[in-house]
């Protein structure tokens, strides 16, 4: 299985065919997402869970972290949001802003606990917290309105513009998806991103020359906890209302799903691949029969016994041949 080292580095600024592909298919997407037979919400939804997904593939694809609880930090970040606006003031930046210092505090907090562990015991740490934060959820009535959720979370206005409508809504998720991509390419192909893979690859060896491994693990655990909130505060905005499902184990084992069919291990692209794919999944397969989770269930184990590299390796393995492909020999007249 091919890994994320065994890709050449690039240059951090993002000028690639494959980020040009991307903005172009985010931005025209309201111009054709209904022609072809889907809805404009959805592209909203599939937008603010690539954001997820890729500040969860630092923690799982570049560093090795496997968080098995990460749906709580989306979820802090959508109460985050919910409850800035119905305690504070109904304010488009105050509430993101909410949203994701409070992913991060909770992150910097779990991440000081867990950060000092590897393998499966930071998967179980990981889980137990995100159950603990799932519970706080569901008995903390007077706050989260327990199992019934936060509902009534208005849209603010954006500069003046109302976000009512899914359309003006789509278009500042789309942009601030863009400009988080573009980040996290940066900080994936600087040297940050290479003490990540370092770190993935042999623990011991990266703290041995010198890394302090403690401290990046717990800077990159805050970071991908900050991005969840973030999106959580976006998809609370979007549903208008915040339950406590998104911090469930049904929905942490969602993310890490996505990520291992799209190839989030060995690409970059790996989340936005994934993402695609279950939405399909849902969307597509979910009109034709109700038992559409079984067969992505049934696809997930195959990719993961014959191509555990995912959709975004398969990719890349099939280019590498097809470059090293000799050229046909030319017949002599």
């Amino acid at each position: 299985m091919i890994t994320l080292s065994d890709i050449p580095a690039r240059t951090a600024w993002p000028v690639t065919p494959a980020m040009g592909l991307f903005l172009l298919a985010l931005f025209t997407a309201p111009f054709w997402i209904e022609p072809i037979g889907l809805y404009r919400y959805l592209g909203i939804e599939m937008a603010i869970w690539i954001l997820f997904a890729m500040g969860f593939n630092l923690l799982f694809g570049y560093a090795g972290l496997h968080s098995f609880g990460h749906g709580a930090y989306l979820g802090i970040g959508a109460y985050a949001f919910g409850l800035f606006q119905h305690n504070v003031a109904v304010s488009l930046w105050g509430g993101l802003a909410a949203g994701v210092l409070a992913a991060a505090l909770a992150g910097a907090i779990v991440g000081a606990m867990v950060a000092h562990r590897r393998g499966i015991y930071f998967a179980l740490m990981t889980i137990a917290f995100g159950q603990i934060f799932w519970f706080c959820a569901i008995k903390l009535r007077w706050l989260t309105g327990g199992e019934d959720g936060l509902l009534g979370i208005p849209r603010p206005d954006f500069w003046g513009i109302s976000l009512a409508d899914n359309a003006a809504l789509y278009w500042l998720v789309a942009v601030i998806l863009a400009l988080a991509m573009l980040a996290i390419w940066r900080l994936v192909n600087a040297p940050f991103g290479r003490v990540l893979q370092a770190i993935r690859q042999n623990e011991m060896r990266a703290r041995f020359i010198g890394y302090d491994v403690w401290r990046i693990k717990w800077l990159v655990f805050t970071l991908s906890a900050a991005i969840a909130g973030l999106a959580g505060g976006l998809f609370a905005m979007a549903q208008e209302s915040a339950y406590p499902d998104v911090m469930s184990l049904h929905q942490s084992g969602l993310i890490v799903m996505m990520i291992l069919v799209g190839g989030g291990l060995v690409s970059f692209w790996g989340p936005v691949l994934g993402v695609l794919v279950y939405f399909i999944a849902r969307d597509v397969i979910g009109g034709l029969t109700e038992t559409w989770l079984l067969w992505f269930g049934l696809m997930f184990m195959t990719m993961v016994m014959t191509r555990p590299e995912g959709a975004a390796g398969m990719a890349h393995v099939l280019r590498r041949r097809l470059r090293r492909a000799p050229a046909p020999a030319r017949r002599s007249v």
